[in-house]
């Protein structure tokens, strides 16, 4: 087996570990977490654009770090064996831009509002968990999802639900939650995997009962 499919096999899990330990690690080290943290007008100012990445190593607590990491576990090797099936030999490298993409591509509108305020900072990596998840809603929009393990419901109406709370709240709420980072993060990961393949939205559209 090469290199290239025993990595792919396991790279959700990788990312999973790396991101447990880097969180945890920063959990006790207010230096690592300073340098990696995302803050928009320190990244202005100083260019330190590799915080769009590292931010995504981060978590604010445990209980955060573990929602996102069950959430990418579950989706993740779905997307694993959904990027092999349509993209064979491409499938490690694509899925590894669609999470690196996401962190990216989730932040840039946080960025943008924020890059003048000095006081404003952010991590985690729900912006890229909730790219993975819409990458798998694209190829299989009817699949069932449990919320907190007792309603299912169709895998699309869970995730329009998820568009329509995050836009909300990006514009209405109070709290301490990018809620922008999840609207992008999601919208990128459909969008992404789509240009990817762009027939995909024929399956897709032949799966929703229209």
């Amino acid at each position: 087996m090469s290199l290239n499919k025993i990595l792919f096999i396991v790279v959700t899990e990788i990312i999973v570990v790396v991101t447990a330990f880097t969180s945890i690690a920063a959990f006790n080290s207010p230096k690592l977490l300073n340098d990696w943290i995302f803050e928009p007008y320190t990244i202005h100012r100083k260019k330190e654009y590799y915080r769009f990445l590292t931010s995504g190593l981060l978590h604010g607590s445990w209980l955060h770090l573990l929602i996102n990491m069950f959430v990418l576990y579950s989706f993740g090797q779905a997307v694993e064996y959904y990027y092999r099936m349509e993209f064979g030999t491409n499938a490690l490298w694509f899925y590894m831009l669609l999470y690196a993409g996401a962190l990216v591509a989730s932040d840039l509108v946080t960025f943008s509002k924020r890059k003048h305020d000095i006081t404003y900072k952010g991590l985690g990596a729900s912006g890229a968990v909730s790219a993975v998840v819409f990458a798998s809603i694209l190829f299989n929009p009817m699949g069932e999802i449990s919320l907190y393990f007792v309603i299912k419901m169709p895998s699309i109406v869970l995730g329009i639900a998820y568009l329509v709370y995050s836009w909300y709240m990006s514009k209405n709420s109070r709290d301490n939650i990018n809620h922008d980072a999840h609207f992008y993060g999601a919208v990128f990961g459909f969008l992404f995997t789509l240009l990817l393949s762009p027939r995909l939205l024929g399956e897709f559209l032949r799966q929703l009962p229209l």
